[in-house]
Parts: structure tokens; sequence; C-alpha cells
């Protein structure tokens, strides 16, 4: 008997026997208390008490008695057959949540590369469409030589996109709308109000009067210079976005994008020394950049004035500013006919299907460009426009056996190399950082692994060998 337990009551004292270490917890025929006859036993709690039933195959009993023997912090009976059951049904629970995590996996994954892929899709056929438009517009003018009059009967193509983009609406939604409905739904754009005469000529006006200066200058501008020349100036629309947006609507200034400001301003002067600062060159030059800037003024007063559009809306805005065009417009090519700034003959005698084909290409582009922001990633839409640049030159040298001088050629380098770097996120610096970061680590931990090996083959070595290593005090 190691020990005594006296109660601190009036009663009388009880007794408890404890085994010594390694005997058997039970005599036979002899009970574990001893209690003094006539007085009944309080309740102890004891360990024995507590000890787990025995099974058909006594494992339980087994495994709880090892834990008991050797002193395990934190024993309980029954704590390793519990133990071992809910490490079972969190296994037989970890395949169902393993397959439902690696389908959804798959399904994002999935859905990312449909969309990588359709977003090169539209990337293909935007820079078709462009190059497209530009080549045709250099075989008209070798017949038909009346650039506002292509501007102004291409713009009014711009009608058709919302009858298009309503086609395609109701072919693929189960929710039926009216035209009138829908027309009036996606008003919303110019306010709560919807479209009237007064916001008809207050927000439209100024951008359909952009929009034909825009494509104005860009078609004399292929009047004096290479369809390469000008698709590459005409890149530079990017960088005046950025100069126009940092300093009007107070974005957030970026030291890579003025870098590449100041690249595309180096290409233009290139552009334009590149057959001296005199003749059509420097004039095509000038009209080139002149339509990259009214471009840039129309993308940022569109932000500031109406935000962002759905694509009902910028199909909606397109219509509109066709029937302004239509409407409002259809005079300047009148007054250019009869004072002969553009002359033509007789309607029969007009290039149609020149002029169809210029239409429909730029039509087609303009709902590439908005129908591929909502299909894809907006930069790709981007680079579709720049891939247009060695498009152009492939049809200049192959079929116009046009040749490029070096400067010509560095110019155009580098005003898309100043493109591409407006391309960049404005989080680029910090998720470059991240990622050399953790490139960094990764390289670390596989080093430490690499000594960890080595150092336990040398000391597998070293005891094959006999050899004893002493530590140093």
């Amino acid at each position: 008997m190691s020990s005594t337990d006296i109660q601190d009551s009036g009663e009388e004292p009880c007794f408890r026997l404890e085994t010594l270490p390694g005997k058997s917890p039970h005599l036979p025929g002899k009970s574990p208390h001893l209690t003094l006859p006539g007085k009944a036993s309080p309740q102890v709690n004891s360990r024995w008490d507590q000890a787990p039933q025995v099974t058909a195959n006594g494992l339980h009993d087994i495994e709880d008695r090892i834990l008991r023997i050797t002193g395990y912090y934190g024993y309980n009976p029954g704590y390793s057959s519990h133990k071992r059951e809910e490490g079972s049904e969190s296994h037989a629970e970890t395949p169902g949540s393993e397959t439902s995590g690696e389908a959804t996996a798959y399904q994002t994954c999935a859905n990312t590369v449909l969309k990588v892929l359709g977003g090169l899709l539209v990337v293909l056929c935007i820079s078709s469409s462009w190059v497209g438009t530009t080549q045709v517009v250099q075989l008209t003018f070798k017949s038909f030589s009346c650039p506002f009059f292509i501007t102004w009967f291409s713009t009014n193509w711009n009608i058709l996109f919302f009858p298009l983009y309503y086609s395609g609406h109701v072919a693929t939604t189960r929710e039926k709308q009216t035209p009138i409905q829908k027309f009036r739904e996606c008003s919303r754009l110019f306010g709560e109000d919807g479209m009237s005469l007064r916001v008809l000529l207050k927000r439209t006006a100024p951008f359909s009067i952009l929009w034909t200066l825009t494509n104005y200058l860009y078609l004399l501008a292929l009047r004096k210079l290479t369809a390469t020349d000008v698709s590459a100036l005409y890149c530079c629309h990017k960088a005046f976005v950025f100069l126009l947006s940092w300093i009007v609507l107070k974005d957030r200034f970026m030291g890579v994008r003025i870098v590449a400001a100041i690249m595309a301003i180096t290409g233009i002067v290139m552009m334009a020394y590149a057959d001296g600062f005199h003749g059509d060159s420097f004039m095509g030059v000038a009209l080139a950049v002149g339509s990259a800037s009214t471009s840039a003024l129309y993308k940022v007063l569109f932000k500031m004035f109406l935000g962002s559009a759905n694509l009902g809306e910028a199909a909606h805005f397109f219509s509109t500013m066709g029937f302004f065009n239509l409407i409002f417009i259809s005079c300047v090519p009148l007054i250019l006919y009869f004072t002969k700034v553009e002359h033509w003959g007789s309607l029969s005698s007009l290039p149609w299907g020149y002029l169809c084909g210029v239409a429909s290409l730029w039509l087609v582009f303009n709902i590439l460009v908005n129908v591929g922001v909502v299909l894809t990633y907006p930069i790709l839409i981007s680079i579709g426009t720049l891939l247009s640049v060695p498009g152009n030159a492939a049809i200049d040298v192959l079929k116009h056996e046009v040749i490029f001088s070096v400067v010509r050629l560095a110019a155009t380098c580098i005003i898309c190399l100043g493109f591409l770097l407006l391309l960049l996120p404005e989080e680029w610096d910090t998720v470059t950082l991240r990622f050399l970061t953790t490139l960094a680590d990764k390289k670390t931990e596989e080093h430490g692994e690499e000594l960890t090996e080595s150092s336990v083959h040398t000391r597998s070595r070293s005891r094959a060998n006999g050899a004893v290593s002493i530590p140093m005090a």
C-alpha cells in the first residue's frame, strides 16, 4: 500500500489498496478495495473503473492498457479507438471533397482555356478586319479619291449595329423583349430620362464629330503614307489616352507609361524625319498623329461623361451616332461636292463594291472590338489593333513592293514597343515583385532540402565506415 486517502469528515477512514508497478491489478478472490465493516465505502473515482470493455478481438483493451502503462500524457480510456474511428470517418469524407475540388479546378481551367482561345480568334478577326479596311481604302483611292464621302458613307452603316445586337439577343436569350423595350433599356447610357432630341444633340453630337474627324484624318493620311506607317502612327493614340487621362481624369501616375509615351513621341519624330521635314511624308505623319489625337480625345470624353457601357448600350450608342451622321452631317459631302473639293460623277459611276467593302469591314471591326471586350480579356483587343502593323507591312512588301528604310523600321518598332508597355496593368510592379519573391523562396527551400539530404547521406556513410561524430562543447 503506497498511499492512504483520509477523509477529513467525522466518518471512519476508508483505505484503498493500489497495486505495485508491474503487478496484476486484481488479486485472486479479493476485491481491490478494503473497507471497514459496517460502513459503506464512498464513491472514489478510479482509473480502473473507467477502463473500456474488451471487444471481441481485444484490440481496444490492449491499446488502452499500453497507453496507461506507458504514462501517455493526457490519456483517456478509449482515446485510441475513438481517434481511429474519427480518422476513418474523415478519411471516408476526404475523397468526396477532393473530387469536388478537382472538378471545380478543372471547370475553372477549362473556362480559362476557352476564354483565351476565343480571345485569340477575336484578335485574329480584329487584326484582319482592320488590315482589310486599310488596304481596301487604298484600293478605292485609285478610282475614287474622296475621303470624306467614304467616311460619311461608312459611318452611316453604324445604324445596323443595334439591329444586329437585338437579333443576337433574341437568338441567345429566353427573355423576349420588343425592339422598342430593348432600345429604351439601352438608352439608360444617356441618363434616366432616356433618349430625346436635346440629349441627342448634347451627348451624341460631340462624339459623332470626333468620330468623323478621326476617320477622315486617317483616310487623308493614307493618301500620303503607306498603310504600315499610318497604322503604326495610329497606335500612338494609346499614349495620348494615358496622357489625357492623367491630366483630365486624374488617373494614377505610372512611370512605365510615361516612358511609353516618350517612346511614342520619339517614333513620331523619327517617322517624320525619315524623308525630311517637308513634302507629303511630313504632312502624312501630321495627319496620322491628328487622327490618333482625336481618337484619344473621343475615348477620354466618353469615359468622363458616359462612363463604361455594356454591349447593348454600346450598340445603341453606335446606332445613334450613325443616325446623327445621316441626318445632320449629310450636308457636308454636298458642300464639298458643289465646291469641287471632292467631286464625283454620276451615282452609277461610283465604285460601290469598294465602298461597301470598306463600310462592312469597318462595321465588323467596331462590332468585334465591343463584343470582344465581353467575350475575352480587353488586353487581347488592344493586341489585335497592334497586329495590324505587321499585317499591313507584309501586304505592302509582298504586293506593293514597298521598301522600308532603316529609320522607318526603327520608328515603327519603337512605337509598337511603347504600345506594349502601355498595356501593362497598374499593379504590374507589385505582381512582378511578388512573383520574384516567391521564386526566390522556392529556390531557398530547394537549396535547404539539398543540404539536408547531403548531410544525411554524409552521416550514413560515416556510420557505415565506423566513424563516430563527437559534438563540440
